[in-house]
C-alpha cells in the first residue's frame, strides 16, 4: 500500500483540490466527467467479456470515468483471477449495503454510487448517468487537478455535507490469456482495473487543497489514478460520488 505525505493547506479566499486519475483505451475522461461507472467483474464469470467490452467503450467516451473492480468470489471455479483482490469484493458487498441488496452479482455496474445495473448494457448505463445529472444527483462539486514534475495539485470546490477524497489506482490495459474456468481458451483485454484503493482526506464543504507527490505513482508502476469525492453513509459504507477528475499516464 503507497505510503506518502500530504500537504493540506486552506485558504480563505479559494481553492481546493482533488485528483481522479483514471486512464481509458482511448481517451481520459473530460475535466467535468458526467458520471462514475464502477464494474464488478472477474476473469471466471462467463457473463463478464460483454460487460469487460463495454467498460472500455464507456472509457473511450471520454465524458465517464469508468473503472474496473476484479472480484475473487469465483476463483474456486477453475480460474484464480489475475487482478482480483478481497478489497475489490469488498466493496462490492459495501455497496450491496448501500443500495438495500442482499447480495451481489456480475457483471454489475454501479453509477455514481447510487444504482446498479448490468455492466452489460451500456445504454441504460449512460441513461442512468445522465438522469442523474439531469436529477441534480451527478458530480456537483468541482474538482481539478494538475501535475508537474513532483507534485499533482489536487482542488475540492465548496458543496454540501462532508465527504471522503479517494484515490482508486489502476492499469490501463492488462491483456489475459485464461487458462481455466467458464472462460477458458479466451484471451480477454482488461481495462482500467482496479489496483488499491486509499482514503487520502476528508473534505467538509469547504475549499482544500491536496499535493501529491507524483513520486508515489510512478514509483509503484500504476498508468494512473482516480479520485473520487464520495459520502459515507452512518454504517461506514460507501454513498454517493460527488465529484470526480482524471489524470492518466503518470506511470514512469
Amino acid at each position: 500500500m503507497a505510503l506518502f505525505i500530504i500537504t493540506l493547506v486552506r485558504t480563505l479566499v479559494a481553492a481546493t483540490v482533488l485528483s481522479v486519475f483514471a486512464a481509458s483505451p482511448v481517451t481520459a475522461a473530460e475535466k467535468n466527467p458526467r458520471g462514475v461507472v464502477e464494474l464488478f467483474t472477474s476473469q471466471g464469470c462467463s457473463s463478464c467479456p460483454p460487460a469487460d467490452r463495454v467498460l472500455s467503450e464507456l472509457a473511450a467516451q471520454g465524458d465517464v470515468i469508468a473503472l474496473a473492480y476484479h472480484v475473487d468470489y469465483w476463483d474456486n471455479l477453475g480460474w484464480k483471477d489475475t487482478l482480483g483482490s478481497a478489497r475489490n469484493t469488498a466493496r462490492q458487498y459495501d455497496y450491496a449495503h448501500t443500495l438495500g441488496r442482499s447480495s451481489v452479482y456480475t457483471p454489475q455496474a454501479v453509477i455514481n454510487g447510487r444504482d446498479h445495473i448490468n455492466g452489460a448494457d451500456r445504454p441504460g448505463i449512460n441513461k442512468k448517468v445522465d438522469a442523474f445529472a439531469r436529477a441534480g444527483s451527478g458530480l456537483n462539486v468541482a474538482l481539478t487537478t494538475r501535475m508537474d514534475a513532483d507534485r499533482i495539485r489536487i482542488t475540492v470546490g465548496k458543496g454540501q455535507g462532508k465527504a471522503n477524497v479517494i484515490v482508486v489506482y489502476y492499469d490501463q490495459l492488462n491483456t489475459v490469456a485464461v487458462k481455466h474456468g467458464e472462460n477458458r481458451g479466451k484471451t480477454i483485454d482488461y481495462w482500467n482495473a482496479v489496483r488499491d484503493i486509499q482514503t487520502i482526506a476528508m473534505w467538509d464543504g469547504e475549499a482544500m487543497a491536496l499535493d501529491l507527490p507524483s513520486s508515489v505513482m510512478k514509483g509503484h508502476n500504476y498508468d494512473g489514478c482516480a479520485i473520487l469525492l464520495q459520502r459515507v453513509k452512518t454504517n461506514g459504507v460507501p454513498g454517493e460520488i460527488i465529484g470526480a477528475a482524471t489524470v492518466q499516464d503518470i506511470k514512469g
